[in-house]
């Protein structure tokens, strides 16, 4: 298998008007005449990151990009606590992605992400079937209650001095409660210093439970600038302490709506934030779908990871 692509400079890119005074902003790289690739970024909040390689051959692939609403270069920015979040749900960004595919005139798109972008891949898959023609998932997360409660509580555990000091970053009164409502509350402070150090304790936090990783590091999340940190800590605690808008158990549920769409999950073995169970279970109901299992790896992933995540994308350049 080949090495991962070096990634193009864009050949097209925009701000796309999406209503409720929000513009998104996308980019397209590699062959505009390519089989169309929509890449989701995780998250929620973290942006569409512009890496220097890709697992598409730009040769054979239209590489759309985009960022979520409130983060990256889209607009409003959550990093200013007076933007409201109250048209910021998943509801939102799955009529965002159709607005773009409308936008860019593309028929039908391959999904890819990771982390939390298979939530919106999932729900946007089970909605709209016949836009989507193949997707790969890196370390599904499906923000269903029990993977929130894991990563923001239940995983101390396993760290229990690094996820007290995440817990005692609120007010006490509210350390017996709902953590993320906290973390939101705190996110829009009018003191800028609150702001930031609840995202740096709440990045400090999703740093430690990465550290064992071969590829994790203490800068991991919380190597952001000032309103980028915020934007993606507040879009976090939003979503998540909604469990992602979505009905328990609805993903799954209705799995049956993918049936047809091929599709392959890489997990790691080693990936304390994201529990492997729901990709396992979305897997044993899905003919067509494959779990491909990395020994080595954790959430932030590994050479193998990418070997298995390249190795399905090219699966599906010529189909």
């Amino acid at each position: 298998m080949a090495d991962s692509f070096p990634m193009p400079e864009p050949y097209d890119h925009g701000l796309l008007d999406v209503g409720d005074g929000n513009q998104v902003y996308w980019e397209a790289n590699g062959n505009p005449d390519g089989k169309p690739a929509l890449v989701v970024h995780g998250g929620p909040g973290g942006g569409g990151k512009r890496s220097s390689r890709t697992a598409f051959d730009p040769e054979k692939f239209r590489i759309v990009r985009f960022d979520q609403r409130g983060c990256g270069r889209s607009l409003p920015h959550a990093g200013d606590p007076s933007v409201s979040l109250a048209h910021n749900t998943t509801e939102h960004l799955i009529a965002d992605m159709e607005k773009l595919r409308e936008h860019l005139g593309i028929e039908k798109w391959l999904l890819f992400g990771g982390s939390w972008a298979p939530t919106l891949m999932l729900v946007y898959a089970e909605r709209y079937p016949e836009r989507v023609s193949e997707m790969v998932m890196i370390a599904t997360f499906t923000s269903g209650p029990e993977e929130v409660d894991w990563l923001y509580r239940d995983v101390g555990r396993l760290l229990p001095r690094e996820w007290e000091a995440f817990r005692d970053a609120v007010p006490e009164a509210d350390r017996e409660g709902d953590l993320l409502a906290a973390y939101s509350r705190l996110l829009v402070s009018p003191d800028e210093q609150v702001r930031l150090r609840a995202a740096r304790a709440w990045c400090t936090w999703e740093d430690a439970v990465i550290a064992h990783e071969s590829k994790g590091s203490p800068g991991q999340y919380s190597a952001r600038d000032g309103a980028d940190l915020v934007a993606f800590v507040r879009i976090c605690a939003h979503y998540f302490g909604h469990a992602g808008w979505v009905e328990p158990g609805a993903i799954l549920r209705d799995v049956h709506r993918l049936h047809g769409i091929p599709a392959v999950f890489v997990h790691g073995r080693l990936d304390l934030s994201v529990p492997m169970k729901p990709a396992w279970d979305l897997v044993q109901a899905w003919p067509g779908a494959e779990l491909v299992v990395i020994d080595d790896s954790g959430h932030t992933g590994s050479p193998d990871m990418g070997e298995a995540v390249r190795a399905a994308v090219a699966r599906f350049a010529d189909r």
